[in-house]
């Protein structure tokens, strides 16, 4: 069996406030591709494990469920790092989330208590490194090291490296300049030929 875990930027990260945003049909052009060329390698069983956020996380679920038509071995796992994550979310993306979940194979939450402390994220991605293979982010490094506030993808990728010093773990990471190279493709492939 193998266990993927999916996570990167949120929406507002990417600023991203519409469903039809031209740079999600992007990023899940991208997911795609990464996902099919790890399918075909191998029939065995595939988890592909993500969180619960509005942005890449939600996407890669979208992806993956329009995939398991294709490929019967791909499972798919929304897993929260504490109770009630979206609590405090708009009426709509709480909708979506549900909406989402009920697509899933399996949904748990790491910690039964609501928010109380840093510690419980710690936690969840402690669970999510330990319960997965490789790492697959949407995030760019030189972007992070440019600005003076932290994504939530640069603390994923920060702890995935500590783990990375102990264990045989990978980390594919897609950035702006591969989202690019994808969005010109696409491009490329919708122009009309006269």
């Amino acid at each position: 069996m193998k266990r993927l875990w999916v996570t990167g930027y949120r929406a507002y990260e990417l600023s991203v406030f519409q469903d039809d945003d031209p740079k999600v049909k992007v990023i899940k052009s991208v997911l795609k591709n990464s996902f099919e060329a790890r399918l075909n390698m191998s029939d065995e069983e595939f988890w592909l494990i993500s969180g619960p956020q509005m942005g890449v996380e939600r996407w890669a679920i979208e992806v993956a469920t329009e995939l398991k038509t294709t490929y019967p071995q791909l499972k798919t796992s929304i897993i929260e790092p504490y109770q009630a994550v979206a609590q405090r979310w708009n009426e709509q993306n709480q909708a979506k989330l549900l909406e989402t979940l009920a697509k899933v194979d399996f949904h748990a939450a790491v910690s039964n208590q609501p928010y109380q402390s840093p510690q419980q994220l710690r936690d969840y991605q402690r669970f999510m490194l330990e319960h997965s293979d490789q790492l697959l982010m949407i995030f760019d490094v030189d972007r992070e090291s440019d600005s003076e506030q932290h994504s939530k993808p640069s603390w994923d990728y920060r702890a995935a490296q500590r783990y990375q010093t102990q264990y045989d773990y990978q980390i594919q990471l897609i950035n702006f300049d591969d989202l690019q190279e994808a969005a010109t493709e696409i491009a490329e492939q919708e122009e009309p030929d006269y």
